[in-house]
């Protein structure tokens, strides 16, 4: 998905939104997370995933092309874990995502049917 499906996406869920004013809080998001990342902060997004920067070291590398050997500078490169909730979407084994997410049932229907209902509570 790219940025313009995402607008495209959210403002077509949310009817009562401009499609401009959506482009503009996905733009908001989108650099308040860069600008954390270039100021060396960590992001966390609960149950999405966590954005950190980490520091790539000097090293040799090699021009394919040519085989020619390279120094490759030290740099800093962005890294992202994703969250338990995320990995339990990506891990989708028969349509249970981790027992729907620990009974958060936010999954499709074929994991709700599949979960045990909820314990009558006692009074």
């Amino acid at each position: 998905m790219i940025r313009s499906e995402l607008v495209a996406r959210i403002a077509e869920q949310n009817p009562h939104l401009y499609a401009k004013d959506v482009e503009a809080v996905v733009d908001v998001i989108l650099d308040r997370i860069a600008a954390a990342l270039a100021d060396g902060n960590r992001v966390e997004l609960r149950d999405f995933g966590t954005f950190a920067t980490r520091e790539m070291r000097p090293r040799m590398g090699r021009n394919p092309r040519t085989g020619q050997s390279v120094v490759v500078v030290a740099k800093r490169n962005v890294q992202f874990k994703p969250g338990k909730a995320m990995r339990a979407r990506l891990n989708l084994r028969e349509g249970v995502r981790d027992h729907a997410v620990r009974h958060n049932h936010s999954c499709p229907d074929t994991a709700v049917i599949l979960c045990r209902p909820a314990p009558p509570r006692s009074a």
